[in-house]
């Protein structure tokens, strides 16, 4: 969720869609965490796997660091280089516009074999929620949308058209949604939808929306189809073990995350990576694997201030976990086609 990050800078005045390093200010989340956690030094190169609008990679160059920053966005890109020319002398960043799950391709391209830091903010970005064009929310009417890299199958392409079975799994799997059945049959029912506002009420409907309910019931239903339309959940897999790959020995791989799905992963991932695993039940003490360890025992999980939380409300759901590469070689069984 790179777009609690900080803007890097303002920037011209531009045609909608809004430029994501814009004047609305947008906050770091778990800021002095993540970079407790990163611990980056004058001369060390650096992963900020989910740009945004910069916050991070801000926080890291000021460190004295060089960063090598991916977004799949156009938009966060363009933002990057127009403010990165505009700086002088030219920080060392280098923009990749690409997925973090390319992460090692990307830097192979420009000869970077090995870095000292991998940092991930997992998610949709607050520019990308406040931006009703990009049609990731349901607070502002707009276009029924939610691809992140701006290409591909749209929200409004599968909900048109996939079964009202594909459509209940992703609700289930993705969202949670308990009722996933009854919202696709509505959905099927209400075809064709066009807008966010149309999705919304599809699903307020379907599950008996009260004004006065303190969660609107369309949130699972959004935050589903977000994620399937954009893959994020194999893009996660993926970025995970592209890190394990480029990081050095003693580098560190810093995950923050916004929701159980994505913890869920992040959290296996660092214990299987540690060589640890749970036992079979509460009961039963962690047990050792046989596998050689590539990072070290990782993090508890870190959750943001009551201060954070009111400064910056959408850090309340937020949790980082981090953990430090061991020299061993990176798993085979961890690569994308694994």
């Amino acid at each position: 969720m790179s777009g609690a990050d900080s803007p890097l800078g303002p920037t011209p005045v531009s045609p909608a869609p809004v430029s994501p390093i814009a004047a609305a200010p947008h906050i770091p989340v778990l800021l002095d965490e993540v970079l407790a956690a990163l611990a980056p030094q004058p001369g060390d190169v650096v992963v900020d796997g989910t740009f945004g609008a910069g916050g991070y990679t801000r926080a890291i160059l000021g460190c004295g660091a060089q960063v090598h920053a991916f977004d799949r966005d156009p938009d966060a890109i363009a933002a990057g280089e127009t403010w990165l020319q505009a700086q002088t002398p030219r920080p060392p960043l280098t923009l990749h516009p690409r997925r973090f799950s390319e992460l090692a391709e990307g830097l192979a391209e420009v000869g970077v074999g090995q870095v000292q830091g991998v940092v991930f903010d997992i998610g949709v970005s607050s520019m990308q929620l406040d931006q009703a064009a990009r049609g990731f929310a349901f607070s502002s009417n707009g276009p029924l949308d939610m691809r992140m890299s701006q290409d591909g199958e749209s929200a409004a392409d599968f909900l048109n058209t996939a079964s009202e079975e594909a459509i209940a799994d992703v609700l289930y799997t993705y969202g949670e949604e308990r009722q996933s059945r009854r919202v696709a049959r509505a959905v099927v029912a209400a075809r064709p939808l066009v807008t966010t506002g149309d999705f919304a009420n599809v699903v307020r409907r379907a599950l008996g929306h009260k004004p006065h309910m303190p969660k609107d019931p369309a949130t699972r239903s959004f935050q589903a189809v977000r994620i399937h339309v954009n893959g994020e959940l194999d893009e996660l897999m993926a970025g995970l073990a592209a890190a394990e790959r480029v990081l050095a020995p003693g580098g560190r791989l810093v995950v923050v995350s916004f929701h159980s799905l994505e913890d869920r992963i992040v959290k296996q991932f660092l214990r299987d990576s540690s060589g640890t695993k749970a036992g079979g039940s509460r009961h039963l003490p962690v047990v050792a694997s046989a596998e050689q360890p590539v990072f070290g025992k990782p993090s508890a999980a870190i959750r943001p201030t009551p201060e954070e939380e009111a400064r910056n409300p959408r850090a309340r759901s937020a949790t980082l976990r981090w953990a430090v590469r061991t020299a061993a070689p990176a798993r085979l069984d961890r690569s994308p086609a694994a």
